[in-house]
């Protein structure tokens, strides 16, 4: 975090009411060149192919199927951070991800994506998402929640960190499991399960 002051932030599912904040907080890219968090949930081909509407509509069917995808983060009631997690499955590109194939064969949930607002970077709210991702997927019955954060690198625009980055996942009680690569490592928190 910078010398700016922290943050009032309030965390909240994304739901089918809230759409409308997301798609302020991402803007007509998509967050990013299209992306619209569609990417480890689709083949590339597919990805590529329907990059920008038709994978913000796509996105909005998950949104629609009552599972929540992800957290919002607000400033008061503006949009400011978002943070994609769900069961390892629904994201089928992990599977054949060389660098990210599982750990072992205990079941898990993957946080894929994180997009804060330019104006709130380096203000912690990447760290508060994680931080409420872990009670999230706790009280939805998760044992381990995994991200695939980057090691922070001179010179490296902030929208390539879209996998979050080590320090934040360190702060937010995560630990390396399984370092295959100096650039992807997978990191790991165990859950307590909320009866």
């Amino acid at each position: 975090m910078t010398g700016k002051s922290a943050l009032a932030l309030k965390i909240h599912p994304l739901t089918p009411r809230r759409w409308g904040d997301l798609t302020k907080l991402f803007g007509e890219r998509g967050a990013c060149g299209g992306c619209w968090c569609m990417w480890w949930r689709l083949p590339l081909a597919q990805w590529r192919r329907q990059k920008g509407e038709a994978n913000r509509k796509a996105l909005r069917s998950v949104v629609n199927s009552g599972k929540p995808p992800g957290l919002l983060a607000y400033v008061k009631a503006e949009p400011v951070g978002w943070c994609a997690f769900a069961p390892r499955e629904d994201y089928p590109r992990l599977a054949n991800s060389r660098l990210l194939k599982p750990v072992d064969d205990q079941p898990v949930w993957s946080i894929t994506c994180f997009f804060v607002a330019r104006t709130y970077r380096r203000r912690g709210v990447t760290v508060a998402l994680l931080r409420e991702a872990v009670r999230y997927a706790a009280r939805r019955g998760a044992k381990i929640l995994e991200g695939y954060p980057s090691e922070p690198r001179e010179g490296n625009p902030a929208v390539g960190y879209f996998h979050g980055l080590v320090p934040a996942f360190r702060e937010a009680g995560f630990s390396e499991v399984a370092p295959r690569s100096p650039v992807r490592p997978i990191f790991r928190r165990g859950l307590k399960t909320k009866v």
